[in-house]
């Protein structure tokens, strides 16, 4: 008798045994087996959204503001491939759930000798520590610009968003997918109203679209490429997806998982998609707001939200961005906390209350932004928010690699793996992303 592949073995066994993804929120949503294709991609449609709040986070927009008021649109191209780069790997992520019923943290835990998997866990929860920090000088620095209290109070506060996890968890996976949708809708539209305001150079913009070969010559401007690249591409976003699909209660045959896949992955490219235009807008706000007016080098959030209204001769542009900065953070907040979770739980199997799970994580971030603030001031943190995107670009190999490898294999996935063409695709995106981090590491340490 030949040896089951993997997905042949979590084929066999129900679902609630195959995986356990988020506790008692896998398998809670209900997907019907019969009915219109636009029924049950309504079904399917959430986790995409989720996985898309991290590709806006607060640490992108300084990432953003930075390359858009030192060069333009120049790195609009890096942003859209970045999120195309998103598009593919999110897909896998969703595939390698379906067709194995676990995630990728799970997975991992099964293949890997025991000190590869703690090493892939202990560097996923470093990536997420720095998402947090992100989170918290974001948030502080929104709630600071529209209400006036001190950065270091604003940090403070962060530590009680935990409050919201609770609250979602307890009212279902649906109710928390719909808050994350309801304040991606208020950041698309503080975006499109500042758009209009700013009125940017529609011929630059597609200009930014085509590569320019200076990436690869200004060590600044490959700093910064990374940046978004690490802001757009999240690392603990392909374990996140791989977890929350899960949500989805759907059969156990091949047929119904290809369809769950199909469904899946429709979701997630269309979320990201939105994602895109969400970037795309912050970096072109930028390059319209900043760098057409002689602004080159604004980069921190405080300077950004004090320049926009004379620039933009509008005080609502600012209260905007102050109000999309916050809406940001929150939900950021809601899906790192799920990340840990995944993550924790399928590298260690280590189950925390998602609660006590997000203070642990908010209080090691919080540390760091204190003691910046206090001993660098206020004007450092966006330092901090660079670096933190830069860490989340250097720890991609180490999400990516064996997603490619994982959904490549026949042994792992059975007639549910990803397309040789597809599989092509991913391994030279991961390739792009190791080459980038190895180039940026030899500049740093040759000190150019």
């Amino acid at each position: 008798m030949t040896e089951l592949s993997l997905a042949e073995k979590s084929l066999a066994l129900p679902l609630d045994v195959a995986a356990r993804s988020l506790g008692g929120a896998h398998g809670s949503v209900m997907v019907p087996a019969k009915g219109s294709t636009v029924r049950r991609f309504l079904a399917f449609a959430g986790p995409g959204y989720l996985v898309a709040t991290g590709y806006m986070d607060p640490g992108n927009w300084a990432t953003a503001l930075a390359g858009g008021s030192k060069f333009g649109t120049a790195l609009l191209f890096v942003a859209v491939l970045s999120s195309l780069m998103a598009i593919v790997l999110q897909a896998l992520s969703a595939r390698l759930a379906f067709a194995t019923g676990r995630d990728l943290a799970q997975i991992c835990r099964d293949v890997f000798p025991k000190p590869v998997s703690l090493l892939f866990w202990l560097i996923m929860e470093v990536a997420i520590i720095a998402t947090d920090l992100a989170e918290v000088i974001g948030t502080a620095i929104g709630i600071e610009l529209l209400t006036g209290l001190p950065l270091g109070i604003g940090v403070i506060l962060t530590a009680f968003d935990a409050l919201l996890v609770l609250a979602f968890m307890r009212f279902g996976f649906r109710k928390l997918e719909a808050f994350v949708v309801s304040l991606l809708i208020v950041i698309a539209a503080c975006f499109f109203i500042e758009l209009v305001l700013a009125r940017p150079d529609m011929a630059g913009v597609a200009r930014g679209l085509l590569p320019t070969s200076a990436l690869f010559s200004d060590t600044q401007m490959l700093y910064i490429a990374l940046g978004i690249l690490g802001a757009t591409v999240m690392p603990h976003n392909l374990y996140l997806h791989s977890g929350i699909v899960l949500t989805r209660a759907v059969g156990t045959s091949v047929p119904e998982r290809k369809s769950a896949i199909r469904l899946a992955i429709a979701d997630s490219t269309l979320a990201l998609t939105f994602a895109l235009l969400i970037n795309g807008s912050i970096l072109i706000l930028a390059a319209a707001a900043f760098h057409a007016h002689g602004h080159f080098e604004v980069a921190e959030l405080p300077d950004a939200y004090r320049l926009i209204a004379p620039l933009l001769g509008s005080a609502l542009a600012a209260k905007l961005f102050a109000v999309a900065l916050i809406a940001c953070g929150l939900n950021s907040t809601l899906t790192a906390t799920l990340a840990g979770q995944i993550v924790m739980e399928g590298f260690v199997n280590l189950k925390l209350n998602p609660v006590a799970r997000r203070l642990l994580t908010r209080s090691v971030a919080i540390v760091p932004a204190i003691v910046v603030i206090y001993i660098g001031g206020e004007g450092a943190t966006n330092r901090l928010l660079i670096l933190s995107q830069v860490i989340l670009s250097l720890a991609l190999p180490f999400a990516v690699t064996p997603l490619v490898w994982l959904t490549a294999s026949r042994k792992r996935m059975g007639e549910l793996k990803a397309p040789l063409t597809t599989s092509a695709i991913a391994w030279v995106i991961a390739a792009i992303i190791i080459g980038l981090n190895a180039k940026l590491l030899i500049d740093t340490v040759m000190g150019s």
